[in-house]
């Protein structure tokens, strides 16, 4: 009997098939497709010479490429397109080939059809990364062959082959890849809603519209937890088909998950379980507590409470995430190159009892500074701007109730690499030096990664300049 992934491959086979965007998702698609006897035309708007040895590799399998600023003409000649999950769904382009009897899709919504088992799907403007790390990790411990893929980074279609019914899939979704899904995982995680990537969506409704497609379409027997501290996901339990689970930080919960004089309990049938101390999480600050809450509510029946337990305190975090880079001459350097939103870097200063040196500024995705101009006059003792934000960042610092001259100080520079060195020469032992942007990374960066793997080169550098001072 064939597979679900094989009978979908065996319908393709012989049509034509555009991928857009040559990147880490969709590169294993092209080549999948190539295999099951599918005529490819991989496009991308950056020139050849971006992809070297790739794209003599994908033509040798027999793709076509079509890459540059005419990557998108044409697509009305084929019979599929899947979308990468940064285009816009009403690009012109995707539109007209639309209209012209193209099937408009992605690898994220094809591996919702033919994934053979379960899938926990976890969104949100903040904190998707580390939650459904959490759960992946917890499920693993609790003996579940687990795969974890997504916005995350990996790609989950080409595995699909070798997934059991008894697996379970931890996917990380992003509002990009929502947008036009008509499936819904079977445990929806949603952490929180804020305003985000307002640069590529039309307005907040519809962000928050296609956050809300992780549970919208779930059976009666579907789960959903979400944030009931959060003013927009409190609002989402009344339209969940299934059952709806919140967590909170501030509100006790008949069935849920709060917090409760230091632990954190479910609640469930009327009775209050402890499950895990906050003196047991290894990593540091509020919206981790929330990850946890969020992950214990996820995976409840499918992983004993002592497995939590020892989880959380033996696990240090994901890579950009408030990663302690290295402590050198009395200064700790950390790289949070992820906090690419306002929340994301309010959540890393309320993360230290001190005030820190924060360096922010990058990309700018239309988001509004204010909130974060508040919370940096109150946690912030430097603070060092760069990249296409920085002055309406430092606009909102000065605009901030208690805000006065030196409260914080802010120097401002053109380029990331100034900040940084600026960053590093004003620091005095004591001192957190602290990576979070507040913004996106594309003003001078590839993505957040890249810019947190420049942060961390440089302060390896410079613990090896100062090796002889240390002594």
């Amino acid at each position: 009997m064939k597979t679900t992934i094989e009978r979908y491959l065996e319908s393709l086979r012989g049509k034509r098939a555009a991928v857009i965007g040559i990147g880490v998702s969709n590169t294993p698609l092209v080549r999948m497709l190539l295999r099951a006897d599918v005529l490819v035309t991989a496009c991308d708007k950056n020139p050849r010479e971006e992809f070297g040895p790739l794209a003599d590799e994908l033509e040798s399998l027999g793709a076509a490429l079509k890459l540059g600023p005419d990557y998108l003409k044409d697509l009305g000649r084929q019979d599929v397109v899947f979308r990468t999950p940064g285009m816009h769904p009403e690009t012109p382009e995707l539109v007209e080939a639309a209209a012209r009897g193209a099937e408009i899709t992605s690898e994220m919504e094809v591996f919702f059809r033919v994934c053979p088992c379960r899938i926990i799907g976890v969104t949100g403007s903040d904190g998707k990364t580390t939650t459904s790390t959490i759960i992946a990790r917890l499920l693993e411990k609790a003996g579940h062959t687990v795969y974890l893929g997504g916005n995350i980074g990996k790609p989950l279609l080409p595995n699909v082959a070798a997934m059991l019914e008894t697996d379970l899939a931890v996917v990380e979704l992003s509002s990009f890849q929502l947008m036009t899904m008509r499936e819904s995982p079977d445990i929806a995680v949603v952490t929180n809603v804020a305003p985000n990537h307002l640069d590529i969506h039309k307005s907040m409704g519809e962000y928050i519209a296609a956050k809300e497609n992780i549970y919208l379409h779930q059976s009666a027997v579907g789960k959903l937890v979400y944030n009931l501290d959060n003013g927009i996901t409190r609002g989402f339990a009344v339209k969940a088909p299934g059952r709806a689970v919140p967590f909170s930080r501030h509100e006790q919960t008949e069935a849920g998950v709060f917090l409760d004089d230091g632990i954190i309990c479910r609640s469930r049938g009327g009775e209050t379980e402890p499950v895990l101390p906050l003196e047991d999480i290894l990593l540091p600050g509020d919206h981790n507590v929330e990850n946890y809450m969020a992950a214990i509510a996820a995976v409840e029946g499918l992983v004993p409470d002592d497995v939590v337990r020892a989880f959380a305190a033996s696990f240090g975090g994901v890579e950009h995430r408030i990663e302690l880079v290295r402590k050198c001459c009395g200064v700790r350097y950390y790289n949070d190159s992820i906090g690419t939103s306002p929340t994301r870097t309010i959540a890393g200063l309320r993360s230290f009892p001190e005030k820190v040196v924060l360096i922010a500024g990058g990309y700018d995705k239309h988001i509004p500074f204010d909130g974060l101009g508040e919370e940096i006059v109150k946690h912030v003792r430097l603070l060092v701007l760069n990249g296409a934000t920085a002055d309406a960042i430092r606009l909102a610092v000065e605009k901030a109730p208690g805000y006065g001259e030196g409260t914080p100080d802010i120097l401002q520079f053109e380029g990331f690499r100034q900040a940084v060195q600026a960053a590093v020469e004003m620091a005095i032992p004591g001192d957190v030096v602290l990576l979070s942007p507040a913004c996106a990374a594309f003003d001078q960066f590839k993505n957040f990664a890249v810019r947190g793997e420049a942060f961390k080169k440089m302060i390896y550098q410079l613990e090896e300049s100062r090796e002889e001072e240390d002594f």
